[in-house]
C-alpha cells in the first residue's frame, strides 16, 4: 500500500509538471529550504531540505543554532525526461533535535551554480515543550537515510596528466537494514578522461567501517581513468535507486520483526581532481605521449638471409602505463630494404591500477640486393609519474647481412642508409629499332552490303524498345520518394566511410566524416531525421527492431568515440580500428535489420 501511495503521488507530480504552463518557458535557477514542521516540541525532531533544480558546487549549510543534527547531510539526486525535456533535482537532507525552547532562526544556505552564490531565505522554528505523543520519532525513511551511503573512493586525488586513476564506487549499508536491489539513475561520463570500467559482476559484501561505525560495504562499480587536460577536472556523481527493507517495532504471529520496505536515492557526490601537467623541463625532442614504467626493444627474426627473402623486426613496448594512448617510434632504414607497413600487435589488460601488457609494430622487411644493412639503434622516451623523471630508452644496433642476391650499381656489398633509391643498370636498357617489320596489304573493303552496314541499320530499331522501358523504369524510380531517400542515405553512408578512410591519420577530419557515415546509414536503415539522432533515441529503436544488444553496444561506443575525438588524443591505430569496427558494427545491422 506504502508504494501504492507513492507512485500515486508520484504520478500525479508528473502529471502537475506537464501540465503546468510556468514550466514550458526556460527553467530559472532556483533553491530553496523546506522544513518539515515550523512548530514543534521540543522532543520532537525537525527535518530540514535544500533543494536545487541544477547541480551546483561549495554547498554551505548554516549553523543550525539551538539545533543538534541527529543525521546529515544526506544526498539525493532526481533526474528524468518528460516529453522530451530533463528535470534535475538535488536535495541535501539534515535531521535536527532541539536543544533547547524558544524561537531560533535557521539562517541562509549557499549554493555556487554556474558561477554564480544563490542563498535560500532564513527561516524561523517555534520550540515549544514536551509532547505526549511526538510524532517526528525516527521514520522507515531516515533509518535509511542514516544507514545507506555511497561513496566514490579516488585513488589519485593529484595526479599527473596521463596517470592512471582509479575511482572505486562502494556502498555501504547499516547492519540493521536489508537492501534487496538498486538501479542506476545517473551515471557519469567522465569528460576529459580516457575511461575503462572493471567487471565486478559478483560484489561480495565485507564488515566495515565508515565515520567511526560498523557497516557491511560492497563495491558496486570500479572505473580506471586517464586525464587528458591538465588543471581542475570534475568527476561526475554516480547516481542510484536502492530498494531497502528496514525493520520495524512490531512482531508477527511467532515473534519474528516485521520489515518495511521503501525505497532510497543516494549518490556518491563530485569529486573534484587536481591534474598536474608533465614538467617541460628535461622533456626529450623525442616524447611521444607515454607515462608509466615501461621496457622498450628493437628485435628481428633474422641476421641472414638472402635477397627476396624477408624478415620480421618488432618495435615493442612493455610495462605499466598509458599503452594505449601513445605512438611508437619508428625504425629507420636503409633505402635498398623494402619496408611494409607494420601490423599493430596489442595485448593489453586493465586492471585496478591502470593498464598493463605489451604495444608492438611488426615490419616486415625484403633486401633487394646483396651486402650489409645496419639497422641504427632507436630511442623511446616516457615520463615516469613516481619519479616525476622523464627517461629514454634506446635500443641496440642491429646489423642485416644479406647473402646472395645482385650487387648495388657500386658493386660494394655493403650500402648505407639513404634518401634516394638506388638504380641498378641490367644492361637491356636500350634496344634495336626493327628495321624490317612483317607489313601485309589490306585488303579492299566495300561498306555497302557488308556485315557493318546491315548493324548499323538495324541497331538503331532494336534499342528503340530497350529506350521505351528505361524511361519507365526511371519513371518509376523517381515516383518512390522513400526508396529514393534511403538509396541516397546509403550512398552518403558509403561516401562519409570513404571520405573517413582517407582522413586516417587526421583525427578531427576522420572522425567528423565518421560520424556523418554512421548518420546516413541510421537515416537510411531506421528512416529518422537529422533533429531524433541521439544515443538514447537509437538504442531504444534498435531494441524495438531486435538488433542484439552487442550490435547497440558496438555502434553506440563509435558515436561516443566520436564524441571524445574532439578532446582526447586517438591514435592512428585507434582510427583505423574504429573504422574497422564502423564497417563491421553496419555489416551485422545490415543482417539484423
Amino acid at each position: 500500500m506504502r508504494h501504492t501511495r507513492q507512485m500515486m503521488v508520484f504520478f500525479l507530480c508528473v502529471s502537475t509538471f506537464v501540465a503546468s504552463p510556468m514550466y514550458a518557458q526556460e527553467d530559472e535557477i532556483s533553491f530553496e529550504m523546506n522544513l518539515s514542521k515550523e512548530k514543534l516540541g521540543i522532543n520532537e525532531r525537525l527535518r530540514v531540505e535544500f533543494t536545487m533544480n541544477k547541480d551546483g558546487d561549495n554547498f554551505n549549510p548554516p549553523d543550525f543554532e539551538g539545533f543538534k543534527v541527529a543525521m546529515g547531510p544526506s544526498q539525493s539526486i532526481s533526474s528524468s525526461w518528460i516529453n522530451g525535456k530533463r528535470t534535475f533535482s538535488k536535495t541535501y537532507s539534515y535531521i535536527l533535535e532541539p536543544t533547547a525552547r524558544g524561537r531560533f532562526n535557521i539562517k541562509q544556505a549557499t549554493i555556487e551554480i554556474d558561477g554564480e552564490v544563490y542563498k535560500t531565505l532564513p527561516k524561523t522554528v517555534v520550540i515549544t515543550a514536551a509532547v505526549d505523543k511526538p510524532s517526528d520519532q525516527k521514520t522507515v525513511d531516515d533509518v535509511a537515510d542514516e544507514s545507506l551511503h555511497l561513496v566514490a573512493e579516488v585513488s589519485n586525488g593529484n595526479p599527473y596528466l596521463n596517470e592512471a586513476v582509479t575511482v572505486v564506487y562502494k556502498l555501504y549499508v547499516g547492519q540493521n537494514i536489508r537492501v534487496t536491489n538498486y538501479r542506476s539513475l545517473d551515471s557519469p561520463t567522465y569528460n576529459n578522461f580516457w575511461s575503462q570500467e572493471i567487471d565486478v559482476s559478483k560484489p561480495k559484501p565485507v564488515n566495515s567501517t565508515y565515520n567511526g561505525k560498523p557497516y557491511i560495504s560492497v563495491i558496486l562499480k570500479k572505473v580506471v581513468l586517464y586525464p587528458q587536460k591538465s588543471g581542475k577536472l570534475d568527476i561526475e556523481p554516480l547516481s542510484l535507486e536502492i530498494y531497502v527493507d528496514v525493520p520495524s517495532n512490531r512482531r508477527d504471529f511467532f515473534g519474528g520483526r516485521i520489515y518495511t520496505q521503501t525505497t532510497k536515492t543516494v549518490s556518491a557526490g563530485r569529486r573534484t581532481l587536481n591534474i598536474k601537467a608533465l614538467p617541460e623541463a628535461g622533456k626529450p625532442v623525442d616524447f611521444g605521449g607515454a607515462v608509466g614504467n615501461f621496457d622498450f626493444s628493437v628485435t628481428t627474426s633474422k641476421k641472414k638471409l638472402n635477397a627476396s627473402e624477408s624478415l620480421q623486426a618488432r618495435v615493442e613496448v612493455t610495462g605499466k602505463g598509458n599503452l594505449k594512448l601513445f605512438q611508437l617510434p619508428e625504425p629507420e632504414l636503409p633505402s635498398a630494404l623494402e619496408v611494409y607497413e607494420p601490423e599493430f600487435d596489442e595485448k593489453v589488460r586493465t586492471t585496478s591500477s591502470g593498464m598493463e601488457g605489451k604495444v608492438a609494430n611488426n615490419y616486415t622487411i625484403v633486401p633487394s640486393y646483396r651486402g650489409k644493412y645496419p639497422i641504427p639503434s632507436i630511442s623511446f622516451s616516457y615520463f615516469n609519474p613516481k619519479t616525476a623523471k622523464y627517461v629514454t630508452l634506446n635500443s641496440e644496433e642491429i646489423s642485416i647481412e644479406v647473402l646472395e642476391g645482385p650487387l648495388g650499381s657500386s658493386g660494394n656489398e655493403s650500402a648505407v642508409a639513404s634518401n634516394k633509391q638506388l638504380v641498378v643498370p641490367t644492361g637491356k636498357q636500350f634496344h634495336f629499332i626493327k628495321l624490317n617489320p612483317n607489313l601485309s596489304k589490306i585488303g579492299v573493303d566495300y561498306f555497302f552490303g557488308s556485315r557493318r552496314f546491315y548493324l548499323m541499320l538495324f541497331v538503331p530499331l532494336l534499342l528503340i524498345p530497350i529506350a521505351v522501358f528505361s524511361f519507365k523504369k526511371r519513371e518509376a524510380i523517381a515516383s518512390d520518394v522513400v526508396g529514393n531517400r534511403i538509396k541516397q542515405a546509403n550512398r552518403l553512408a558509403r561516401k562519409y566511410l570513404s571520405t573517413a578512410k582517407k582522413e586516417l591519420g587526421n583525427k578531427e577530419a576522420f572522425y567528423v566524416a565518421l560520424e556523418k557515415g554512421l548518420h546516413n546509414y541510421l537515416k537510411a536503415k531506421l528512416k529518422i531525421e537529422t533533429s531524433e539522432f541521439s544515443k538514447e533515441k537509437i538504442t531504444s529503436i534498435l531494441v524495438d527492431k531486435n538488433v542484439a544488444p552487442e550490435g547497440i553496444e558496438g555502434f553506440i561506443s563509435l558515436l561516443k568515440n566520436c564524441e571524445m575525438a574532439r578532446y582526447s588524443p586517438f591514435s592512428d591505430v585507434q582510427m583505423q580500428n574504429d573504422y574497422e569496427k564502423a564497417s563491421e558494427v553496419i555489416s551485422k545491422l545490415d543482417k539484423q535489420l
